[in-house]
């Protein structure tokens, strides 16, 4: 009787021959591990963040303060202000495709696209800049901060926010250096700065009026000739002239301005009797201006949880970041909305007194 007759796709093949299971199985595995070498080197154009460090600006390092103030009293006291680092990639770093999936799936974690972040000719000694100078300025500014709540008087300047190596400058400016004078004209903005140096022409020297350490100078600098015009290789901006010298101490490796809420209550905590914070753990994060006004960071969602760890049972969240930070794993820590330093300290000072206060609340609005 004829009839239709089924296939066995998995019988034996003729004699000597393998089968077509056996092939594709041979041709199979290869191309897997191809793949999966693919996606473990070849890079994807993501940048991910992570919980960094924190650091209590109260504390010492190597048994020096980290807020150090000359010409006025002290106060130190226990409890602990701590500002919050992100871990982020660094500019033409590789990420691999299951470091970007691995920071997709984590919730403590984040994966942003790499324009987001960073220019497409961004170097990674370009990004160190920048950060160091933001470190400088939020510096100056939560000093600021600080001491008007304190009720000083603070007066802008124009100061020395960064020294480019290998040009003119390098050795004989310095950050922080006032600058009052540009051959014999008064400084009143950073944009002066340059005007002054682009009318006297590279090889003219140029004689430059700075405050250093409390004490005048003059230094001669003698402006190159390059592509961008006549340079030094300064970066002037906004700085004060504080009735005391306050320095912060962090390290060189920690930049970017997001700490300046966390240093404008760690210097008033050090400038004032007992402590702001009751000897608990606080945290927080926020760029800070010099009349006190909190703005935004990037990071928090990594932020938070990297303050959970640290035992904080308080994080300030600057307003525009609150949405975010609902949603960031917390475990028992308490989100309050920072507008200004001054809310933060009276939020501080009414949690100590009463855990369970009524304090500012971050919501879906900020």
């Amino acid at each position: 009787m004829t009839g239709a007759t089924e296939v066995d796709a998995g019988a034996d093949a003729p004699a000597g021959r393998p089968s077509q299971r056996t092939v594709a199985g041979l041709v199979a595995v290869p191309l897997l591990l191809v793949l999966w070498l693919a996606a473990a080197l070849l890079p994807v154009p993501f940048v991910t963040y992570e919980p960094g460090l924190t650091l209590d600006v109260l504390a010492s390092d190597d048994g020096r303060e980290r807020i150090q103030v000359q010409g006025a009293r002290t106060y130190r006291t226990d409890g602990e202000l701590r500002m919050t680092t992100v871990y982020v990639t660094q500019p033409r770093a590789r990420v691999n495709l299951f470091s970007a999936m691995g920071a997709w799936l984590d919730d403590e974690r984040a994966v942003y696209p790499y324009d987001a972040v960073y220019d497409e000719d961004e170097t990674a000694e370009e990004t160190r800049r920048e950060s160091s100078v933001q470190m400088v300025s939020s510096q100056d500014a939560a000093t600021a901060a600080a001491l008007r709540e304190l009720g000083y008087d603070v007066t802008p300047v124009v100061e020395v926010l960064n020294v480019t190596e290998g040009l003119p400058a390098e050795g004989r400016l310095q950050v922080r250096d006032v600058i009052e004078a540009v051959d014999g004209q008064e400084i009143s903005s950073a944009e002066q700065v340059g005007q002054v140096v682009r009318a006297a022409g590279a090889g003219t020297p140029v004689e430059f009026e700075v405050r250093r350490d409390g004490r005048e100078r003059t230094v001669t600098v003698e402006p190159e000739a390059t592509e961008d015009g006549p340079l030094v290789g300064i970066l002037p901006g906004p700085g004060y002239r504080f009735p005391f010298q306050v320095d912060v101490e962090v390290p060189d490796s920690i930049g970017g301005p997001s700490a300046g809420l966390m240093f404008s209550l760690a210097i008033y905590d050090t400038l004032t009797p007992g402590s702001l914070t009751g000897g608990r753990v606080v945290a927080g994060t926020g760029t800070v201006d010099a009349q006190g006004d909190v703005g935004p960071i990037g990071g928090i969602a990594q932020k938070i949880p990297a303050a959970r760890d640290a035992g904080a049972g308080l994080f300030l969240v600057p307003p525009d970041n609150c949405a975010e930070a609902l949603r960031a794993p917390r475990g028992d820590v308490r989100l309050v909305r920072a507008e200004t330093m001054h809310d933060a300290r009276l939020a501080i000072e009414a949690w100590v007194e009463d855990p369970d206060a009524e304090l500012p609340a971050c919501t879906e609005e900020g």
